[in-house]
């Protein structure tokens, strides 16, 4: 059954969940649980499954971590802790499965660090590593002898571990699986393959795997949870609880015409409009983060703004960069920590810093034209504010007249919440076809 969860219990209730040392690991880093955490981390702990929709800077992640880490602690102070492979964490991105162990590793020797200070417990190391196609042989052989508790991966990099004999074996116990970023996932066949994947994970460790997903804002919900969860051998979809927290931020969205009459205005005025816009934001905030629709405009709009504030000396030049998918790993890399330690006035993306990549405070984002869809319009304008108590701040500049007409529409449906709805591809043969010599090598 797919139920919506009620109410969210208090921090104190919250925090009864947790070990000792992970609850005073957290009251003393934060001064209380967001919304989604209050309701998620004691039905995570009950052992459901669990869709948790959120925002951007809300603490799914962490939601859905510090029930796992606490429990494998659990594990540990037993002297049960296995060498083997226990939580399974599958995004879409391989930027975010790095980031995404960067932030574990502070959970983890925190609570590691605090049960011997104050506790006197001597807890056993809690592994996480990323296995991608970025992985290298020396890591992946490594990873046999000395194998993560906690494995991050992508959908693809998961189906061919469950073909490698060795790894297999790491595998058997194996009790949470958390695929973030599912509203990306589940439109495409990215998603149905890996659907396929943890029913074929769930027939190798042989029994049921505890599934949590963690998304930005997404309609509609149920469907999203089906996808998640998946169905049993009666027909019938397992359980799911719903966390929906989807609105919990404030967003402050506008759209702006660069002209007055853009029906008569030309190519060139308009163009030399947008660029003045820019230019006035940018220089009024701290930290700006600009989305365009493709990588070729992204490079465009750096190089362009680097010239006007080469020429206006307002913001240093070199403190405008581009993101996108084409620029090398390490200068993806560069950029991020950049962004994160404050050192960028500004940041022009396609799509590479759409998702929830750890970039640190933005107080601004500018969309360049529509970004087609009110879930996206969301998501980009998401990442201002990063933190759950602030405003996200996002202003959609229109190139034209049509333009306007559908940017003003989508901003009109993003404030009364009318977001679309996923679609979920329904049996794609050849995803089937791949799986089944899959099975076929196992």
């Amino acid at each position: 059954m797919i139920i919506y969860a009620n109410d969210s219990v208090s921090d104190a209730k919250v925090l009864t969940y947790l070990r000792s040392y992970t609850a005073k690991w957290f009251t003393s880093k934060y001064s209380e649980f967001t919304p989604a955490q209050r309701t998620a981390i004691p039905l995570i702990k009950k052992g459901h499954n669990v869709l948790i929709s959120s925002p951007t800077g809300t603490g799914k992640t962490l939601a859905a971590f510090l029930a796992i880490i606490d429990e494998l602690y659990r594990l540990g102070e037993e002297s049960l802790l296995e060498d083997s492979v226990y939580a399974i964490y599958v995004s879409p991105l391989r930027a975010l499965n790095n980031d995404i162990r960067r932030n574990l590793i502070e959970p983890i020797e925190g609570i590691r660090k605090i049960a011997k200070e104050f506790f006197n417990k001597e807890l056993p190391e809690i592994r996480v590593k990323v296995r991608t196609s970025d992985t290298s042989p020396y890591e992946k052989q490594k990873m046999l002898r000395n194998p993560p508790h906690i494995l991050i991966t992508t959908p693809e990099s998961l189906a061919i571990i469950l073909v490698a004999p060795k790894f297999r074996k790491l595998l058997s116990n194996v009790r949470w699986v958390i695929v973030d970023e599912i509203h990306e996932l589940a439109s495409t066949k990215r998603g149905v393959h890996l659907s396929l994947s943890i029913e074929r994970l769930e027939n190798l460790v042989g029994r049921p795997v505890q599934r949590i997903g963690l998304s930005a804002t997404i309609a509609p919900l149920e469907e999203v949870a089906k996808f998640l969860v998946g169905l049993r051998d009666d027909d019938s979809f397992r359980d799911c609880v719903i966390v929906d927290a989807r609105f919990a931020k404030p967003m402050d969205i506008k759209v702006i015409a660069p002209k007055v009459d853009l029906l008569h205005a030309s190519a060139e005025e308009v163009n030399e409009a947008i660029y003045r816009l820019l230019t006035d934001l940018i220089s009024k905030h701290r930290t700006t983060l600009v989305f365009t629709n493709t990588r070729s405009a992204t490079e465009r709009v750096v190089y362009k703004l680097r010239k006007i504030f080469e020429k206006n000396g307002i913001v240093d030049a070199d403190r405008i960069e581009a993101h996108h998918s084409s620029l090398s790993r390490d200068v993806r890399l560069d950029v991020e920590e950049k962004l994160k330690n404050g050192l960028l006035r500004c940041v022009v993306s396609s799509t590479s810093l759409e998702l929830g990549i750890d970039i640190g405070y933005i107080d601004l984002v500018v969309l360049l034209s529509s970004p087609k869809s009110v879930t996206r319009l969301l998501q980009r304008i998401g990442r201002a504010g990063h933190y759950i108590t602030e405003v996200s701040k996002g202003r959609v500049i229109v190139v034209d007249r049509d333009d306007m007409v559908e940017c003003v529409v989508l901003a009109k449906l993003a404030t009364e919440r009318k977001l679309d709805n996923v679609k979920i591809p329904r049996k794609p043969l050849d995803v089937l076809a791949q799986h089944i010599v899959g099975l076929a090598l196992e």
